[in-house]
């Protein structure tokens, strides 16, 4: 369920639509061949409607910023200073609390020079946004810990660009929609402070009306990192996309329509929808409201030619200055319901409401959602739509790899198309807000979310983090959150905290009832959760919390099997329960360490699992933190408690910062079943073969290139859903296994190397299941490339991923390989970043020479802006046969 506005239009093509979501606000765009579109500069309309009929523009302002980072102070101002300015921004939000007056005078910053039109900044950087200043590194930056990725994230940086405002926007609101700005963001137009917000991941509005005049006006933007202010890699800048909305000054409001449905079954449902009128005139004024609701084509993200169904039309008189809801309700008989893949589909709607003054229309404003119940059980944990769907969820860091956290709605759902892949339908939005377009994503996608807003409350986890500004700002925080996300029928919960330090102690509790009676008054209809590490069942804070989430305490941590499930399901009978982080697995892809460990869950330290000198982790997939257990494990425990709603992984990818366990040495993380470049570990197939336990695969590790180990004994796995599998050594048998109820992986571990052929042959049910063969590799020959996509638009956002391998002369994988591998491209598209999936790789992103790791190196391409034709990506190594290939934008 989510918002979006229609616009109006100058400067897009007919074959791109840009699409405003007030739930998110934000604005994808989607080619009429279903592909996803990022915005641009510039203003686009619902395909042949006039601009006349919306009464709104949205307009992208990505493009043409100047941009300077300065590592001490340039300015000295900072938020101390800025508070009482920057105060203000969330009294909309505040209901609990006393709202802020802003101060009288003039507001600190109006003479800094960057702030004045007069300056000249052509020396600075040209940008587009979103913009992660950090991500281009390099790494070891001063007094940056490994937590945080080693990259220069610090320091103030100032952004400048000019708006044009017309005559004819004299009688409208303007207004600023920042999706996110990392982090103490400030605001100037015309050397005035507008307002700010500090949180980095919230999206936030500012009225600039009474700030900018007619022609050009100087949009100037201060951003203040400290040093040490998170637990992984927070990027940097305004990393998320920024608009500037016109509208009449009666219109819907921010994030201003609601759309509940009560009552849902397969002939009907009952659909609520309350919309938040604003009146920023000096006088009152009457409109007349209707509502009508359509299909939203999942392909398009357009709606259907039909009506489906219609709100009866309101008449509605609202006060000069102030702001008015009104309530309509509808039914939709035979619904298209929203439900989770692979179980459901992920279908959608549209509520296109307009506002009318005296015929004329002067606001439309669309609302999508999706139709189903959500049902919240302590035996059978969530169901959607009737139907139980056990939580096979991922945690996810909201940086997108070596393109940092600047936001690229490809990345983002290249990520998703690999974890759907994988069997997941569920996310953790760990742990803070993310990008609206990510919700769209998941609402398409048919994902479960877990929905999360804070990391820390009043205590604090490191020196700057988000205990500094928790009791001024939790409140319009977390209600802003849950109006932009509250329409998206994918969340189905959300989470106020994640191991929040004070959970043991009473205050904790009372933070806690807080926390969940703001998301009880925001949205009645979904629980609340957290992730619990240490509080009891029957603490203050457990007990306030609607889903209690069990961060590894569900499975027993480390090698304990004393699990946290009974006494929590006999202390809360009522109350859902899950894992809200399993597993802390950690490997490097293609790795493979010896002796292996006979039991199925062991603790990662230097020689068990792991290797200080090379860095590596062992991708046996057995080795965990002190803390967690292997999937192995984990899953075993989970077979013990039906109850348990499921489980979110910790982690899906890998992100940048927390190395664990090479905290000091490494610069990304080992958690991901997936690497930071995209590529799968061997982790990925067990979990695969657990949570699509209908499709027949089989996946054989490790690799079988040893030419060290002739001779010696080197343990042979197979992952996969069947229940017997025969292993086949060079042709000869080296016996058939069925797997017994607590084994998860097939093991033979007496398996001498010789060189040659693994091939696997599984059964279930005593047919035939699925093969796999892997063969020892030659030397390295070749290079190949592959492309993800070799079709991509030209607008200057979209990318292609284009993956390289190293083979030998059959075309075989040389899984060790290390050759460094230099990219270049021709035609109209950029190398934007290389990586190779090797957390220790301390090589820069955007550099065009990348090392392989295990045989492997990835290369992300970007269009230009207006660009078209054919694009060449060609790879190179020393000694080695070249590779290319062609895309097309």
């Amino acid at each position: 369920m989510c918002a979006r506005e229609f616009l109006s239009a100058t400067h897009k093509c007919n074959m791109a639509r840009t699409v405003y979501k007030t739930c998110g606000l934000l604005l994808l765009e989607f080619l009429l061949l279903g592909t996803h579109q990022a915005a641009e500069a510039g203003v686009v309309r619902r395909q042949n409607e006039p601009p006349a009929t919306t009464g709104r523009e949205r307009i992208s302002i990505n493009a043409d910023w100047r941009f300077s980072r300065f590592e001490s102070n340039p300015d000295s101002l900072s938020y101390d200073v800025l508070k009482e300015w920057i105060l203000p921004t969330g009294n909309d939000f505040i209901v609990n609390g006393a709202k802020h007056d802003r101060p009288e005078g003039i507001a600190p910053g109006s003479n800094v020079t960057y702030v004045q039109a007069s300056f000249d900044d052509s020396e600075w950087e040209a940008v587009n946004v979103p913009h992660d200043w950090a991500i281009k590194g390099p790494f070891h930056a001063p007094n940056i810990p490994n937590s945080m990725g080693a990259l220069p994230i610090n320091g103030v940086g100032w952004y400048r660009r000019n708006l044009t405002i017309e005559t004819s926007d004299s009688n409208k609101s303007i207004f600023l929609d920042i999706d996110a700005a990392m982090s103490n963001s400030a605001v100037w137009i015309n050397g005035q402070l507008v307002g700010g917000w500090p949180y980095g991941y919230n999206s936030f509005r500012l009225d600039i009306t009474p700030y900018v005049k007619t022609g050009e006006n100087l949009l100037a933007i201060r951003i203040d990192n400290p040093l040490n202010f998170s637990r992984w890699y927070p990027g940097a800048g305004l990393y998320r996309n920024v608009w500037l909305v016109k509208v009449d000054q009666t219109h819907v409001g921010q994030s201003g329509t609601f759309i509940t449905t009560p009552v849902v079954s397969a002939e009907s449902a009952d659909v609520d929808l309350t919309i938040e009128i604003e009146n920023n005139r000096n006088a009152s004024r009457e409109v007349e409201v209707k509502t009508d609701i359509y299909i939203l084509d999942l392909q398009t993200w357009q709606p259907g030619a039909d009506v489906v169904a219609s709100f009866p039309p309101i008449t509605a008189s609202i006060p000069a200055g102030s702001k008015q809801s009104v309530n309509a309700s509808v039914p939709v008989t035979n619904p298209r319901l929203w439900g989770p893949k692979p179980l459901q589909e992920p279908n959608m709607y549209v509520a296109v409401t307009t506002l009318l003054s005296n015929g004329t229309v002067i606001d439309s404003y669309e609302t999508n959602f999706g139709i189903r119940s959500i049902t919240y059980d302590a035996n059978t944990g969530i169901s959607v739509n009737g139907e139980r769907v056990y939580i096979q969820g991922t945690n996810n860091h909201h940086d997108l790899g070596s393109i940092g956290a600047a936001f690229h709605l490809r990345a983002a759902e290249r990520q998703l198309e690999l974890l759907q892949e994988m069997g997941c339908n569920a996310l953790r939005m760990s742990h803070n807000p993310p990008a609206a377009e990510l919700l769209d994503l998941a609402d398409r996608f048919g994902f479960l979310v877990m929905d999360e807003i804070f990391d820390v409350w009043k205590e604090q986890k490191i020196e700057d983090d988000y205990h500094v500004y928790f009791e001024e700002w939790h409140e319009p925080d977390l209600r802003t959150f849950i109006r932009r996300d509250r329409n998206h029928p994918s969340i189905m919960a959300f989470s106020v905290g994640n191991e929040i330090v004070e959970q043991t102690t009473a205050s904790g509790g009372a933070t806690a009832r807080e926390l969940v009676g703001i998301v009880k008054e925001e949205d009645p209809t979904r629980q609340s959760s957290a992730g619990i590490n240490n509080a009891q069942a029957g603490s203050e804070f457990a007990t306030a919390i609607d889903i209690p989430g069990l961060n590894y305490q569900g499975e027993g941590r480390g090698a304990s099997f004393d699990s946290a499930y009974p006494p929590y399901h006999e202390a809360y009978p009522d109350k859902v329960l899950w894992s809200t982080e399993s597993s802390s697995g950690v490997s490097s892809r293609g790795t493979y360490l010896f002796p292996v460990t006979s039991a199925n869950s062991t603790t990662v330290v230097n020689g068990t699992g792991a290797d200080a000198d090379t860095l590596f982790v062992s991708a046996y997939e057995l080795y965990a933190v002190s803390w967690g257990a292997s999937p192995d494990k984990v899953f075993g425990m989970q077979d013990k408690f039906s109850y348990a709603a499921g489980e979110f992984v910790w982690t899906g990818w890998d992100y940048i910062g927390e190395p664990t366990p090479y905290d000091t040495e490494a610069r990304s993380s080992y958690f991901g079943i997936i690497d930071l470049a995209g590529f799968k570990k061997d982790r990925f197939y067990l979990y695969q073969a657990r949570w699509r336990s209908d499709l027949p695969m089989a996946h054989i590790l490790p690799h079988w290139t040893w030419p060290n180990r002739v001779g010696e004994v080197t343990p042979v796995h197979v992952f996969s859903s069947a229940d017997e599998a025969e292993l086949f050594v060079n042709g000869v048998s080296a016996g058939k296994l069925q797997r017994q109820p607590s084994n998860y992986r097939f093991r033979w571990d007496e398996v001498t190397y010789e060189p040659g052929e693994l091939h696997v042959v599984t059964y279930k049910d005593g047919v035939q299941w699925a093969e796999e063969t892997v063969k020892t590799a030659g030397e390295a020959a070749n290079l190949t490339l592959t492309a993800d996509r070799n079709a991509i638009r030209g607008d200057g956002t979209d990318l292609s991923f284009v993956s390289v391998a190293v083979v030998d002369g059959t075309g075989n994988t040389v899984p060790e390989a290390t050759n460094a591998i230099t990219f270049s491209i021709s035609g109209p598209a950029q190398i934007l970043s290389t990586d190779n999936g090797n957390p220790a790789d301390f090589t820069a992103f955007p550099s065009l020479t990348r090392n392989a790791f295990s045989g492997l190196a990835l290369a992300v391409v970007r269009s230009v802006p207006g660009g078209s034709g054919e694009i060449i990506v060609r790879a190179e190594a020393a000694g080695l046969g070249g590779a290319e290939v062609v895309l097309t934008a």
